[in-house]
């Protein structure tokens, strides 16, 4: 095993132990509850069988918890990085150890994601959300464009490659510091690695050991801040991750089969990609609605 490899392996080890020791600890504090309703661990297992196809988890777990009235909406953000820092371990252990990615790029990679989500949240977190989810769905459908016309044959197909040299090199770690910042206002790093790997010539599935392990990353590190303020609802957190390590598991399989058929592979991504574009777009349109709604408001309010 390669050094870059093994200080990754060390790197996840660390952040996850914090996380249990934490746990542990503020819940023997606090005297926490532990036991989750049946809810919780359904919640946990869809949503992670579909974050490790890709399709990202975060916001289908928040569209549960607001339809069914729990948790409390301060507690969502908290609860959701609880919940999924033990997850987040398992993903990365299967995708690192299945996918073999060049360790260094990889290294390299989850590396700037976690200086980019340090560094960088401060700086993206005061920008406008709305702009920024408009860009990234529209470069995101733009990319889906390129894919389904690849699929087809009007194109020629994106390579088949495992590692990055030269200049492609720095823009995919570049990328990735910057796709690590994005992540503070809630925009999610897997469709867009996918996008950006592939057309910097890799095989599509390269992708999923460099995103699970960036996550796997950032997310244990910003639980242990909500592990110290106690803002999380611990049962529920519990339901994410023992429902989570079900859907994780169960998920794995079918993108290892995906794999070995790389055009099957660049339609599941494109319908990633896809998804990715409009629930961005659709969010950047609720959230206009909402700052008109918001307008009007103190207008007719104001005295005339």
């Amino acid at each position: 095993m390669s050094a870059a490899l093994l200080l990754v392996y060390a790197g996840l080890a660390i952040v996850e132990i914090a996380v249990i020791i934490s746990w542990v600890a503020a819940t023997r504090r606090h005297q926490w509850p532990v036991r989750p309703g049946v809810g919780d661990l359904l919640i946990g297992c869809v949503t992670c069988f579909l974050d490790t196809l890709g399709i990202g988890n975060y916001a289908q777990i928040t569209a549960a918890f607001k339809l069914r009235g729990h948790p409390a909406d301060e507690l969502i953000p908290g609860t959701l990085n609880v919940g999924n820092a033990l997850n987040t371990l398992l993903s990365s252990v299967l995708f690192v150890t299945a996918v073999r990615v060049e360790p260094l790029l990889l290294l390299a990679m989850v590396a700037s994601a976690a200086v980019g989500a340090w560094i960088g949240a401060g700086i993206v977190s005061r920008l406008p959300r709305r702009p920024i989810q408009l860009l990234m769905g529209i470069a995101l459908l733009i990319a889906a464009g390129f894919f389904t016309m690849t699929n087809l044959g009007i194109i020629p197909p994106s390579g088949t490659a495992m590692s990055l040299a030269g200049w492609r090199f720095a823009v995919a770690v570049t990328a990735n510091f910057v796709l690590g910042a994005l992540m503070s206002v809630g925009i999610g790093n897997y469709a867009p690695s996918m996008a950006l790997l592939s057309f910097l010539g890799m095989h599509p599935i390269a992708a999923y050991p460099i995103m699970m392990a960036s996550d796997g990353m950032l997310i244990p590190v910003a639980s242990l801040r909500f592990l110290r303020t106690g803002r999380f609802s611990p049962a529920v957190a519990v339901g994410l991750t023992l429902g989570g390590i079900v859907g994780t598991v169960a998920a794995f399989p079918l993108v290892r089969m995906l794999g070995d058929h790389l055009t099957a592979m660049r339609w599941a991504v494109t319908a990633v990609i896809t998804y990715a574009a409009v629930a961005l777009l659709r969010s950047a349109r609720e959230r206009q609605a909402d700052a008109g709604e918001a307008q009007a408001t103190i207008s007719t309010d104001l005295p005339s």
